[in-house]
């Protein structure tokens, strides 16, 4: 009995991809039919790197490795959804500090319930043990620096 050949190399990191984008893309159409029909994948990048406790533009444009232009446009059109305010900073009066409302609170809850409802339904496709063994595989290939928010900005690079 002959064993197959390994699929080519490019096909792993589009598996991964498209594995990726099928969840976001459910996510999606979930918060959209919870009340936040205008989030975009790109917005929980930004709301993880603004944090509980806030950041400035400038701190944010770094932490996304996109142009303050660019997160200050970010900015404002979350501030215009409501998912973000501007208060002073209270390290530095001279600046504005950015923080999510409590709408950006509730969009980040309602996705980590709606990303548990997700993995439950991948474990009941492939089984919770391959599930479990997967996500363990890719804790090893992986940085141990953690995930990266910077997306955004590497995407665009180049």
């Amino acid at each position: 009995m002959s064993t197959p050949a390994d699929p080519p190399g490019f096909e792993l990191p589009l598996l991964l991809l498209h594995g990726f984008r099928v969840l976001i893309d459910e996510l999606h159409a979930e918060l959209a039919r919870q009340g936040h029909p205008d989030m975009r994948p790109m917005h929980g990048f930004v709301f993880q790197a603004i944090g509980p406790g806030g950041t400035t533009a400038a701190q944010l444009a770094r932490r996304l490795g996109v142009s303050k232009q660019a997160a200050g446009k970010t900015i404002d059109h979350l501030e215009r959804l409501g998912y973000l305010e501007r208060a002073p900073d209270p390290a530095d009066a001279r600046r504005k500090a950015v923080r999510l409302t409590g709408r950006a609170f509730d969009a980040l809850a309602r996705s980590a319930r709606v990303f548990d409802e997700l993995r439950a339904r991948w474990a009941g496709v492939i089984g919770a043990e391959r599930l479990r063994a997967l996500e363990s595989d890719l804790r090893d290939v992986t940085s141990s620096q953690g995930f990266r928010l910077d997306i955004p900005g590497w995407f665009g690079n180049q």
